[in-house]
């Protein structure tokens, strides 16, 4: 019996360090900026939500990032009118789902398909982008650039306020 029940503890024991292990594991998989995950599970998941920044409340990608309309898109096209170089500053937000998750946006989000085959978010029709300038969530760096790029508003409204650090 004392050895059924010594296997038993050793068994446990295992198990817990093994656990600890996967959790230590996670932690180290943090990405470089230091940025942890969001603790609410949804939020996690959503590939686009709501943060409060100083515009007001805006869309962000799943990485609390913030997300702009570019006013030389056309609503509904189908296509984005940003294409090289303006592609390495303003990325397109993509996404692998034909649904995709999000909380808090009251404006219409689908996608359309780009060049190299990638779904591109859309909201009210427009394509999303971030700004390669952002650097942390709650940047808004982009806010206004060349008078045609803009942050989201989670009714899918272009804020045209005032903004941004360029």
């Amino acid at each position: 019996m004392r050895s059924k029940t010594f296997v038993t503890l050793a068994g446990l024991t295992l198990s817990v360090v093994a656990l600890a292990g996967c959790s230590s594991a996670q932690q180290a998989a943090t990405p470089a900026g230091g940025s942890t995950p969001s603790p609410s599970a949804s939020k996690a998941a959503a590939e686009l939500s709501v943060a409060d920044s100083s515009l007001g409340k805006i869309i962000v990608d799943a990485h609390q990032m913030t997300a702009y309309y570019f006013t030389k898109d056309t609503a509904n096209s189908g296509k984005s009118a940003c294409a090289g170089p303006c592609l390495q500053a303003w990325p397109p937000i993509t996404t692998t789902s034909d649904k995709p998750v999000v909380e808090g946006i009251t404006g219409k989000v689908a996608t359309i398909t780009l060049a190299d085959g990638k779904k591109q978010l859309t909201v009210n029709g427009m394509p999303i982008y971030l700004f390669a300038n952002d650097k942390s969530p709650g940047d808004v760096n982009g806010q206004g650039v060349n008078k045609v790029w803009y942050v989201v508003a989670p009714d899918g409204k272009m804020i045209t306020k005032a903004g941004g650090g360029y």
